[in-house]
């Protein structure tokens, strides 16, 4: 869409407001520039070290362990490119659009959960894998720069990105994906000539169901980490942008990027000597590349770190607003972004010990609650197809639904309860099938992302028809732009 001048802003101008529609003026950008939206974020370490924990925590083969990480990220980066074509329609962020399954008080519950996630968990996991990345860059014994300081200095780069608001998070994702995708495909050749594909890191060439199911919902986890953002970085696209577009540039940018770096996780695993307790470090050993791959892959892990966590913290701030939180500013999406921030710093300085662990399960924590949710707004949308929505986001709508709610929390409770593999928590199935230890060779792993979404889509469905929640006149009556959405919106 071309824009005029009276239109268009400067990139580093502070994107004012919160999460109200965008209107048609300020529409613009191309959809392909969402391959580069979702490939940047995915180029960093945390993206290598799935690869990792399925050779080395779960005792997969390389092959294997591939087959897992296609299937968890093609899950993933499918429901990312349905989502993306939503933001368009109505200019709406992804967490406003989710009110219509679980009505405005409802969607509190997933709004929130959205905004700790993003703005503190996965803010705080990038954030460590960045700082040990630039820490050993410039000092390998971390004596003139302790991790903490890296620290400080990746959350601030993040930060700022993430303030100034969505162009120039659109910019730095743009130049990030190229230079990242060069990057981390020399390194990725390298880890490759020295990897030995053919052995299991369990010890047995044996099919492992329990290790693969383990690999496809934390691969699953991590790409579909971003399917709550995904209609934050289409919205502002013209209505009229081709939705087939839309969502292959976000599908193929998630795909690709976390397969090729997932697997060149798992080929270093397979390498003698591996360390997963320092898995940075051992990442970019000697034995696996010369010292100048070593430099710019480091370069690379940190700059990736940033790259993720401005869409984390961006994201973060606007389903923190969906909540429904009033901030009578006008810059409270880029203020809500600062606080979070800081928040999440906290939390990753309290992150730097035990990184393999907490990290796989965070993962998998991930997927838990967002199978679920997928489940609930895929079946809303295909309920209300050809439907307006412009009566039920509003802020002052009252509107309830409480079947979205329910089926959410009932599908949660009940997959995690059966279904969930774990250091913190084993299911009463899993349990049932698994070794005194999780991750041990279990029979069947993990299925909760799986069995949440299916149990959460059937029950949405029968609930909506039981409840008959309101639906909007037909789509053809909905205005140009929606008001009413921001809690603190101008009157």
């Amino acid at each position: 869409m071309a824009i005029t001048e009276a239109t268009r802003t400067s990139a580093t101008t502070v994107e004012p407001g919160g999460i109200e529609a965008i209107p048609s003026s300020k529409r613009h950008g191309s959809p392909w520039q969402l391959l580069a939206t979702w490939s940047a974020p995915n180029l960093e370490f945390a993206t290598v070290f799935v690869g990792v924990i399925a050779v080395a925590f779960f005792g997969l083969g390389f092959w294997q362990a591939i087959a897992g990480i296609v299937v968890g990220n093609a899950l993933g980066a499918a429901t990312q490119g349905i989502l993306s074509t939503w933001g368009p329609r109505e200019g709406l962020a992804q967490l406003v659009l989710s009110r219509t399954a679980f009505g405005t008080r409802g969607n509190i519950l997933p709004a929130g959960i959205n905004a700790l996630v993003a703005g503190i968990g996965w803010f705080a996991v990038n954030s460590v894998s960045g700082a040990f990345a630039l820490s050993y860059l410039v000092d390998p014994k971390l004596h003139t720069l302790p991790t903490w300081a890296a620290l400080i200095i990746i959350v601030v780069l993040e930060i700022v990105l993430a303030f100034v608001g969505h162009d120039l998070v659109q910019i730095f994702e743009r130049y990030a994906s190229i230079v990242l995708g060069v990057v981390f495909l020399i390194a990725t050749v390298f880890v490759f000539t020295s990897a030995h594909t053919a052995i299991s890191g369990g010890g047995s060439n044996a099919f492992s169901f329990g290790g693969f199911s383990l690999t496809v919902g934390a691969a699953f986890g991590y790409a579909a980490g971003w399917n709550p953002y995904a209609s934050d970085y289409s919205r502002y696209l013209s209505k009229n942008t081709n939705r087939k577009k839309i969502g292959w540039a976000a599908a193929l940018g998630n795909f690709v990027s976390c397969t090729v770096l997932m697997a060149a996780g798992a080929a270093a695993a397979t390498v003698a000597g591996y360390n997963p307790d320092n898995p940075t470090a051992s990442f970019v050993a000697p034995s696996l590349m010369p010292s100048w791959v070593t430099a710019i892959t480091l370069i690379a892990i940190a700059v990736g770190a940033i790259a993720a966590n401005a869409l984390n913290v961006y994201s973060g701030a606007m389903s923190f607003l969906a909540v429904g939180i009033k901030i009578p500013f006008g810059l409270r999406r880029a203020i809500v972004a600062v606080g979070f921030g800081v928040i999440g710093f906290i939390v990753a300085l309290t992150a730097l010990h035990d990184v393999g662990t907490t990290y796989t399960d965070f993962l998998l924590i991930i997927a838990y609650w967002i199978a679920p949710w997928l489940g609930v707004v895929f079946v809303d949308r295909w309920l209300r197809r050809g439907t307006s929505i412009a009566d039920l986001v509003p802020d002052k709508a009252k509107y309830r639904n409480w079947a979205g709610l329910i089926a959410f929390v009932v599908s949660t409770v009940v997959s995690i309860w059966l279904f969930a593999d774990q250091v913190k928590f084993v299911g009463v199935i899993a349990k049932a099938t698994t070794p005194d230890k999780p991750f041990a060779n279990p029979a069947i792993g993990d299925l909760t992302a799986l069995v949440g979404f299916v149990l959460a889509g059937i029950l949405y469905y029968v609930l909506f028809k039981l409840f008959k929640p309101t639906v909007g006149g037909p789509l053809s009556t909905e205005p140009d732009l929606i008001v009413g959405i921001d809690a603190a919106e101008a009157k």
